[in-house]
């Protein structure tokens, strides 16, 4: 039998237990460079772990998927966090389950970003690689490289779980 996952709209609240939701509404702000930049100050937390490691910032062109989305493939990245950032103002779909091991179906859930939004996944947390649902989108990405692997990957079977909404 294939489960069935409803998504959600992303909110701070709801995505709290896998990281952070970075977005302009509710943030710390301040203007900067003599009030002609309003800045958006400290609206996620990046993490890098481990001797010789350090944050980098990249980028990404996601083509995108259909619905509905066999999900067979859940990732976590145990030595630092990971932000994926929208920069087309188009919604992508947030696969996610708790830190620990892997992460059984029922235990995962969905999300959706209203385009302006982006996530930064806690460290050790299980995510789907990102979903564009907008045609081809390009992310900003903020993650952790350097020694030692940083890439766990759980396959799930094929016909298990589906995601059929956004």
């Amino acid at each position: 039998m294939t489960l069935q996952l409803r998504a959600q709209p992303l909110t701070a609240a709801a995505f709290a237990p896998f990281g952070e939701v970075i977005e302009t509404e509710r943030q710390h702000q301040f203007y900067i460079n003599d009030g002609k930049a309003l800045r958006y100050h400290d609206i996620a937390r990046a993490e890098a772990l481990g001797d010789d490691a350090r944050v980098a910032i990249s980028l990404v062109d996601v083509e995108p998927y259909t619905l509905p989305l066999a999900v067979t493939l859940m990732e976590k990245h145990p030595r630092g966090s990971q932000a994926f950032i929208p920069l087309d103002d188009k919604p992508f779909l947030i696969l996610v389950a708790p830190r620990g091991p892997a992460p059984a179906p029922e235990a995962i859930q969905a999300f959706v970003s209203n385009g302006r939004q982006g996530v930064n996944y806690h460290t050790d947390t299980w995510h789907h690689p990102v979903v564009s649902l907008g045609g081809r989108q390009r992310f900003l990405i903020v993650d952790r490289v350097g020694p030692g692997d940083n890439c766990d990957l759980h396959p799930l079977p094929p016909g298990l779980l589906e995601v059929v909404n956004h």
